[in-house]
């Protein structure tokens, strides 16, 4: 029952509508407000696939037009939404030691229409398929976690140097080619004129690896934690020794390893091995490198670290283990509120989505950042578990067995019009 006790159904309604309210105003006509609303009430549905069908289906439509309308060609703008997500996130965990995490997921596809898709490497499959990926950032503080911004990221023979491609999916005329580390740069410093708090930033090898985003984070006066490879070298001995980071691991006493948890994991405290070597220091400035060491297989990660201050060793670890979050993040907004579910293809279409995801996963997080201690034998609410009683106790709807028949009917027959077009197509070869 302790757990019953801390669900407040009607408290949890006004959340929901507090998310749908903070956007509102960025949809000038009636119709998108009210369908923005039931579209964000779908993402955090019980509904098996978060597409525009089964959203207007859940939401009583006669068909998908109103969703797919808000989705392509309604008047509001995409980046604004996202910035009112930001700020009511920072409103509720806003921290001035939190952490910025940046990496990437692939969103797999079929096909060669959908923008920024190509064959290549993506961790969602673990293997070169054929995708989509977006650059995201996430923000992690002591109360919470959440996505705060995306990029979608434009292959640059396959798509930047084909203007016809670009033109046919609708990127607007002032988007470029741009790396994902240069994206995460743009992110970053969008947050930062934005008055987002956070004192250190996070991200794997493909960010570590970037001068220019380790400059950008130094000249702001911002710390880092960045991964490296193990061909990464550094100067020692104040400036007189060039090694390579995995040689310099193997010259470090047993007794200089310190054991630290760099978070909480599900099978409890995430604990390694831990090494720190001073690169540089100067007058506002501190560098090292930071080395982590699997206890069981002896397996090491290394870590390029900056600072405008010292900064203690469980520090770095923290931050360091911060970048698991947004592999969670990616996990959580694909499994709860369908962040990969989207059947647009076009720009506009894939931001729009994307978008409202984060909107939809922004109130599970603050959900779970205002809840109450609870038993101690019994673990806090989790953002699924969360999602599992919004849907018993706010979200439940009960829709009439006709309404129910005629989507079946009406999901068959486009169904069969999609075969036919299918089947004439391939008989014009």
């Amino acid at each position: 029952m302790a757990a019953c006790h801390s669900v407040d159904p009607a408290g949890w309604r006004v959340i929901l509508d507090e998310a749908v309210t903070r956007v509102a105003d960025r949809f000038v006509r009636a119709e998108p407000r009210r369908t923005v609303g039931q579209f964000v009430e779908g993402l955090l549905s019980g509904v098996e696939r978060k597409t525009c069908w089964s959203l207007a289906e859940r939401a009583g439509h006669d068909d998908p037009q109103a969703m797919q309308r808000l989705l392509r060609t309604a008047v509001w703008d995409a980046d604004s939404v996202r910035d009112d997500v930001r700020a009511w996130l920072i409103e509720q965990l806003g921290h001035p030691d939190a952490v910025l995490a940046c990496d990437e997921t692939g969103f797999l596809k079929k096909g060669l229409s959908s923008v920024g898709v190509q064959r290549q490497y993506t961790g969602t499959a673990g293997r070169i398929e054929n995708s989509q990926v977006g650059v995201f950032l996430a923000y992690i503080a002591p109360h919470g976690r959440a996505m705060i911004d995306r990029r979608l990221y434009l292959p640059e023979t396959t798509w930047c140097q084909q203007p016809d491609r670009l033109t046919a999916a609708g990127v607007p005329d002032q988007v470029g080619f741009a790396t994902k580390p240069a994206l995460a740069r743009q992110m970053i410093a969008a947050a930062l004129d934005a008055g987002v708090p956070f004192g250190w930033v996070t991200g794997d090898e493909v960010y570590g690896a970037d001068p220019g985003l380790r400059a950008d984070l130094e000249h702001r006066g911002i710390g880092y934690v960045l991964a490296v490879g193990c061909d990464r070298r550094v100067d020692v001995n104040d400036g007189r020794t060039l090694i390579r980071v995995d040689d310099l691991a193997d010259r470090i006493p047993s007794r200089e390893w310190q054991q630290h948890s760099c978070g909480p994991g599900a099978k409890g405290p995430r604990e390694y091995l831990w090494a720190w070597i001073t690169t540089a220091t100067s007058p506002g400035e501190h560098r090292c490198l930071l080395i982590r060491r699997n206890r069981s297989t002896g397996e090491l990660a290394f870590y390029l670290c900056w600072s405008p201050r010292p900064a203690p060793l469980h520090t770095l670890v923290t931050v360091a283990g911060s970048r698991w979050s947004i592999e969670e993040l990616f996990q959580t907004g694909k499994g709860q509120v369908g962040l990969d579910h989207y059947q647009v293809r076009g720009w506009t279409g894939w931001h729009r989505h994307i978008t409202l995801a984060m909107l939809a996963l922004a109130v599970l997080t603050i959900l779970a950042a205002r809840q109450p201690d609870t038993d101690p034998e019994i673990i806090p609410l989790t953002v699924a578990e969360i999602r599992h009683l919004f849907n018993a106790f706010v979200l439940a709807v009960t829709l009439p067995p006709e309404h129910i028949l005629h989507w079946s009917v009406w999901r068959r027959t486009s169904q069969a019009r999609a075969r036919r077009s299918h089947y004439q197509r391939r008989q014009a070869k």
